[in-house]
């Protein structure tokens, strides 16, 4: 039977001709290189000067150039964090009922309706858009006259209304 001992110095004796052997192929292919660099006469220098100048990998593009970081749109006026509105909330606007407190000023225009009133968002959506984000859902445009189901017309479009081919009858009156 075979003991722990036995078996170290196998793997001993095992490390040291595989040591060896490395040994003898590393200095085979310096041998190599060496002759070669010789028979062009090529120095350490010249090798060294024309790795030196490559890099490796891809070179920015224009695009990838000019990205920035993003300009600031939202900050908190207790710890002085800013937000650039893109990406995952931060904890301190994450649950806000009225992000515009936290605006920037110029960032957005606001457009207060009567004194007293909340303030409404009409950057890029106009009325109609911003109320539609407020809630988070469309207004119907079609609607199923024996279920009374409705469609907004965005998506995919429910079965009782895919393949008709024409909308129009189910089209709620505006």
């Amino acid at each position: 039977m075979v003991t722990l001992e036995k078996m170290h110095e196998q793997i001993a004796k095992l490390q040291a001709r595989a040591d060896a052997l490395i040994a003898k192929r590393s200095t085979a292919a310096i041998e190599k290189i060496r002759s070669i660099m010789v028979e062009h006469g090529l120095t350490t220098a010249d090798i060294e000067a024309h790795i030196g100048g490559k890099k490796r990998g891809r070179k920015l593009g224009a695009q990838a150039a000019r990205k920035s970081a993003g300009v600031a749109k939202y900050h908190d006026p207790r710890s002085g964090a800013t937000w650039t509105g893109h990406g995952r909330a931060p904890a301190w606007i994450a649950n806000a009922s009225d992000r515009t407190k936290f605006l920037i000023g110029g960032t957005a225009a606001i457009a207060v309706t009567k004194a007293g009133e909340k303030a409404t968002s009409v950057r890029r959506h106009g009325a109609r858009g911003a109320a539609a984000k407020a809630n988070g859902k469309l207004p119907p445009k079609y609607r199923d006259p024996k279920t009374g189901a409705t469609w907004s017309g965005h998506a995919r479009p429910p079965a009782w209304i895919k393949n008709v081919k024409d909308r129009s009858k189910y089209l709620i009156a505006s």
